[in-house]
């Protein structure tokens, strides 16, 4: 079993001010290592509206390097507009991911709409910058990963890999809707996408992960590291039902691979759980991994999937 050590939560929306868009959640963290500095990326929410509907922004918080739980600044304005009347990301851009590419910094993001039979549908769209991440443009009005006669709905949670020449782009893809004491809840399994120029993608077309606590398990945030000759995968998983709560709640799961094609779970390798109390006592979700410094470190969500903040932990030891 892999051994981390939690450091504590490194952000709280909720101490952020002066930013009426960022008032809470910081959701689906994802890094860019400067010289000294770590840039986290996240999704936040204003306020909900009279009718009680929310939208989603993505921003980021520049961590200091030298220790990550020292906030350094936390950026002025979403890094995105939200998308015009009926666009895919008119009502939201989460979670994003980020690579650098050459001199630029792409982002893949989940841009979400809102449906009347469901609360909402989500397709992934891309975006670049070239002031180093802190503005990005939209590669155009649509996504670049959509529904498909396979995968119909809310493909989301990218997470954007290279290796060697070649783009690697995970994600979830919806199976169905089930009812939950009257609210629609997306069953959605992990799914790979390749390109070789990050613009046009090939679907694998297939669930990579095994389901393991039950047949409807809905799984999230498939993060790939490479580490001492194979691939990690950090991901999250969770009842389809009443999943709000510390027994059936998000928790975090691993599998290996020698191909990224074929992977063997073994969830009671990850090593990360819920803690006795405190702000991710019922629920452990989104994973990101990150190497810096000679260390290997764990972004994650916590209660209410990240509603009050994400937080860290630290490898003691090395992924094999």
């Amino acid at each position: 079993m892999f051994i981390w050590e939690k450091l504590g939560k490194a952000f709280t929306p909720q101490e952020a001010t002066g930013r009426p868009w960022l008032k809470e959640f910081a959701q689906g963290p994802a890094t860019l290592i400067f010289d000294d500095f770590v840039r986290v990326y996240f999704s936040c929410r204003p306020p909900a509206d009279a009718q009680g509907q929310y939208v989603s922004y993505s921003a980021f918080v520049d961590l200091d390097r030298a220790d990550l739980l020292r906030v350094r600044r936390v950026a002025d304005r979403p890094i995105l507009p939200l998308g015009r009347t009926g666009e895919f990301d008119e009502f939201g851009t989460y979670p994003v991911s980020i690579a650098r590419n050459g001199p630029q910094v792409w982002a893949y993001y989940g841009g979400w709409t809102r449906c009347e039979s469901v609360p909402f549908n989500v397709a992934i769209g891309l975006a670049t910058s070239d002031d180093g991440g802190e503005t990005f443009v939209k590669a155009g009005p649509g996504p670049v990963l959509s529904y498909s006669p396979d995968e119909p709905f809310v493909l989301s949670g990218p997470k954007i890999r290279r290796f060697e020449d070649t783009w690697y782009l995970w994600y979830i893809a919806g199976r169905k809707w089930k009812m939950d004491n009257g609210r629609p809840e997306p069953v959605y399994k992990i799914r790979l996408a390749t390109s070789a120029d990050g613009i046009h993608w090939t679907k694998l077309n297939r669930d990579l992960i095994e389901s393991r606590i039950e047949e409807d398990e809905a799984q999230a945030s498939p993060d790939v590291f490479f580490s001492n000759g194979k691939y990690h995968m950090f991901f999250c998983y969770r009842r389809s039902e009443n999943y709000r709560n510390r027994e059936n709640g998000y928790r975090i799961g691993y599998a290996w691979s020698d191909d990224m094609l074929r992977w063997t779970r073994d969830d009671d390798k990850a090593g990360l759980d819920v803690s006795a109390e405190g702000w991710d006592s019922e629920m452990v979700s989104y994973p990101h991994v990150f190497e810096l410094d000679g260390s290997i470190y764990l972004a994650y969500l916590g209660n209410q999937v990240g509603r009050f903040g994400f937080g860290l932990a630290r490898l003691q030891g090395s992924l094999e």
